[in-house]
């Protein structure tokens, strides 16, 4: 369901709009607005477009600085992995910024509010809103000053991790290789449930012919992404 409680958004997100409208566009998939015949609200997509380019500069910004030895193309590869839809998907749901979009009934029917691709634009149209409201009152400097302890707050924010969530599967079969005993290991689709149009999957890492772990998604990809992060998480703390 969605929530139209906009004070506890802000509350959650740490930043005041001025201009709430702003955040308000930012927030409605075009099908509401197609739904409910409303033109001059607009939608996120223009906003998601000018958030997409302040993420990629304040990612690109914090990567040079947190890590001064590592090559440019290194940094590219981990820039990307930290602002890939995945990602910032996952980030937008420890938010739970999925519950205040607003779209048509058709649309939520259809699985919309659980899609990857909507919740990572509205997350970046979010941070196009924080920095068009705080440019409006204290100018560029501001706007990229705002959206920045955004993204550091809510995408940059324990990095390493997202960014071996992102890569789980690589990184799980690297770390496997690397041990004196090694176990045979596969995944596997447990289960499937829902329509079509929005299915659920659930895979199931084994090791050693033992199920160890698993991991629920939309796509048998993801799924087993997620049972292979799960499976780094325990194996790395024994």
């Amino acid at each position: 369901m969605h929530r139209n409680d906009l004070e506890e958004l802000q509350e959650r997100i740490g930043y005041r709009f001025r201009d709430v409208g702003l955040l308000q566009r930012a927030l409605t998939h075009s099908s509401f607005n197609n739904e409910q015949k409303i033109r001059k609200l607009g939608d996120y997509e223009r906003t998601e477009f000018l958030g997409d380019a302040v993420l990629e500069l304040i990612s690109s910004d914090f990567l040079f600085r947190e890590d001064p030895d590592r090559p440019e193309g290194e940094l590219t590869k981990l820039r990307a992995s930290l602002v890939c839809e995945p990602t910032l998907a996952y980030c937008a749901r420890e938010l739970e910024l999925q519950e205040y979009i607003r779209m048509s009934r058709g649309e939520e029917m259809t699985g919309g509010r659980r899609k990857d691709s909507i919740i990572s634009d509205v997350l970046e149209a979010v941070i196009g809103a924080i920095y068009l409201d705080a440019s409006a009152q204290g100018g560029q400097a501001a706007g990229l000053e705002q959206a920045g302890a955004f993204i550091r707050a809510f995408i940059l924010s324990d990095y390493e991790h997202k960014v071996l969530f992102h890569d789980s599967k690589t990184a799980l079969q690297e770390y496997l290789q690397a041990q004196e005993d090694r176990k045979e290991f596969h995944y596997e689709i447990l289960s499937e449930e829902g329509p079509e149009h929005d299915r659920q999957y659930v895979a199931g890492f084994f090791l050693g012919g033992e199920q160890f772990t698993t991991g629920t998604g939309h796509s048998k990809k993801i799924a087993e992404q997620r049972a292979a992060y799960e499976a780094l998480l325990l194996l790395r703390v024994r």
